[in-house]
C-alpha cells in the first residue's frame, strides 16, 4: 500500500475512519470525501473534502478531481458512503426505497464514473464497493436496504467486466458491522459475533493492494462469526 493514493467516500463514518487510519498506517495517501463538513487541513498524506453530495455528479467530479490534483494521481476508490433503513414493505414508504437506492447505489455509481478517468492512468487501479450479506436473501423489514445493496453487487460485476485488464472492481459483503449505532439499535445482540471495523478494513485494503491484482468481479463475504 506504500505510496498508493486512495479515495474513500464516507470517510468520516464509523467504517470510513477506520479504513482511512489503516491505509495511512500502511503508507498510503488518502483523500476522504464525505457529506459531513470537515475542517481538517490538507497535508501531503491526507486531504478531506467535506460537504459533498455524492448523488450529485458535478459535486462528486469536483471532489475527486481535487483529490487527483492534490496527489497527482489516483490508484484506488473505496466506496463506503451509504445508508440503512429498516422498514416493512406493507407499512413503509416508497420514498425509503428511493432513498436507499440513492445512498447506496447512486453514490457508488457516480463516484466510480468520476474516478475511472483518473484510475485508468494507474498501473494497479482498484475500485472496492460495500455490499451486504443481507442482500443475498432479504429478511423481513430489509427489502429496501437489501434491494439497494443487491444493486451494488450488480454494479460491481458490470464494472468489473467493463474494466477488465484496466481496473479491478470488487465488493466486500459484511454481515453486521460492530459500530456504536448498530449496538444502540440491537442492544441485546452478541456483539462478539459481529465484524469489527478493522477486520473489514483489512479485507478492503487487501483488495486495494498489489496482492489482489488477480481478483476482480468478486463479491467477498466478510460475515464474522454470525
Amino acid at each position: 500500500m506504500n505510496g498508493k493514493v486512495i479515495v474513500i467516500t464516507g470517510a468520516l463514518g464509523a467504517l470510513g475512519q477506520v479504513v482511512a487510519k489503516e491505509a495511512l498506517a500502511r503508507g498510503a495517501r488518502v483523500a476522504g470525501i464525505d457529506h459531513a463538513a470537515s475542517q481538517a487541513a490538507a497535508t501531503p498524506e491526507r486531504i478531506e473534502l467535506g460537504g459533498v453530495d455524492l448523488t450529485d455528479a458535478a459535486q462528486a467530479k469536483k471532489a475527486i478531481d481535487a483529490a487527483a490534483s492534490h496527489f497527482g494521481r489516483l490508484d484506488a476508490l473505496i466506496n463506503i458512503a451509504g445508508g440503512f433503513a429498516y422498514e416493512t414493505v406493507a407499512d413503509g414508504e416508497v420514498t425509503t426505497w428511493q432513498r436507499m437506492y440513492a445512498l447506496n447505489v447512486t453514490t457508488a455509481l457516480i463516484a466510480s464514473r468520476a474516478a475511472i478517468p483518473h484510475l485508468a492512468a494507474s498501473s494497479a487501479a482498484r475500485i472496492i464497493n460495500i455490499g451486504a450479506m443481507g442482500a443475498l436473501r432479504a429478511g423481513a423489514g430489509m427489502g429496501a436496504y437489501a434491494a439497494s445493496k443487491a444493486g451494488v453487487h450488480r454494479l460491481t460485476e458490470a464494472l468489473a467486466a467493463e474494466c477488465k485488464g484496466k481496473i479491478t472492481v470488487n465488493a466486500v459483503l459484511p454481515s453486521i458491522i460492530d459500530t456504536a449505532a448498530n449496538r444502540a439499535s440491537m442492544p441485546n445482540a452478541d456483539f462478539a459475533k459481529w465484524v469489527a471495523p478493522k477486520e473489514l478494513a483489512d479485507v478492503i485494503l487487501f483488495l486495494a493492494s498489489d496482492a489482489a491484482s488477480a481478483v476482480t468481479g468478486a463479491l467477498l463475504p466478510v460475515s464474522g462469526r454470525v
